[in-house]
């Protein structure tokens, strides 16, 4: 597979994400929307949006071993917070700094 990573003149600057990635090659892998709920159904780290982070994280890592990918392999991301608050944006930022390239990030929504 290749990706490639664009931040074209032009573009506002990038905080951890890409504005185009490029693939050629191999398998599309889709996964659903992860949040924070363990293998047992219960809800992790009810109230603390880091902990909530983390989880959706993880369940993304456990989705992309399944696959036979990894992180390195993300070209897209898309993040929904319910009731977002412009001040949790650095929380967001460092927990998904933890997952995804920093030299090499996807495009996200």
């Amino acid at each position: 597979m290749k990706n490639e990573f664009l931040n074209p003149p032009g573009l506002c600057p990038t905080f951890g994400w890409t504005q185009v990635v490029s693939h050629t090659g191999g398998k599309t892998i889709y996964i659903s929307g992860q949040t924070a709920v363990d293998a047992q159904g219960q809800v992790v780290g009810k109230g603390d949006l880091r902990a909530q982070a983390e989880r959706a994280w993880e369940c993304i890592g456990i989705a992309l071993q399944a696959a036979g990918a990894t992180f390195g392999d993300l070209v897209k991301t898309n993040l929904y917070v319910v009731n977002f608050q412009p001040e949790q944006l650095p929380v967001l930022r460092e927990v998904r700094a933890r997952y995804v390239s920093a030299d090499k990030p996807p495009a996200s929504t």
